[in-house]
């Protein structure tokens, strides 16, 4: 397929659940979470970017661009998807979390094929019995209507696509595909999974 994807990892929130630390540089079997989120993708879009609000020198280590949310307050994961719509030069950009290390290796091809035979607004993920909000595919041309949303004081990411034309892709034979880490607990028993795999 000639489109162009550019992918964003999303390590932009507060992490309260998890002391505050930040998510995506957290070790996780002796590399930051974050780096198994970037080999996951690396080999499936043309660009990956970061949206992160702090510790951005430690992001730019890993050799790509970082931009922080361009509207103030911590406004949770729409506003870096929103921040990433307005600087994206590609025909689609795939929104990933930087705690989902396990990642599906065909998630971009995937998600593109079903947008495309839809003829949707945007794709999101689901792992067969509930959808992952935070794992979508976009047009860039949706950064108006979300910016929008926002301003409007909204924050639920399932309520600004409510209304728009919505391609679900089933990744249900991957199970393990979106697990994602908010406790020490929840990392220990992904670490596990992994050292499985």
């Amino acid at each position: 397929m000639s489109q162009q994807i550019e992918a964003i990892i999303l390590a932009g929130g507060l992490a309260r659940r998890m002391g505050g630390e930040d998510k995506g540089l957290i070790d996780l079997l002796g590399q930051p979470m974050i780096t198994h989120v970037i080999d996951r993708l690396k080999d499936q879009v043309n660009k990956i970017r970061i949206n992160a609000n702090k510790h951005q020198e430690r992001y730019a280590a890993f050799g790509l661009e970082v931009f922080a949310d361009q509207l103030e307050g911590f406004l949770g994961p729409l506003a870096g998807m929103y921040s990433g719509l307005m600087g994206c030069k590609s025909d689609l950009m795939l929104v990933v979390p930087c705690d989902c290390p396990l990642l599906p290796r065909d998630l971009a091809q995937r998600m593109q094929q079903q947008l495309l035979a839809e003829d949707a607004d945007l794709a999101v993920a689901t792992d067969g019995e509930r959808d992952h909000s935070v794992v979508m595919l976009l047009k860039p041309e949706l950064g108006q209507s979300l910016k929008r949303y926002l301003e409007s004081g909204q924050r639920r990411v399932e309520s600004w696509y409510a209304d728009m034309k919505v391609a679900k892709v089933s990744f249900a034979d991957q199970p393990n595909a979106f697990v994602n880490v908010n406790t020490h607990e929840q990392k220990q028993q992904l670490a596990a999974v992994i050292a499985k795999a």
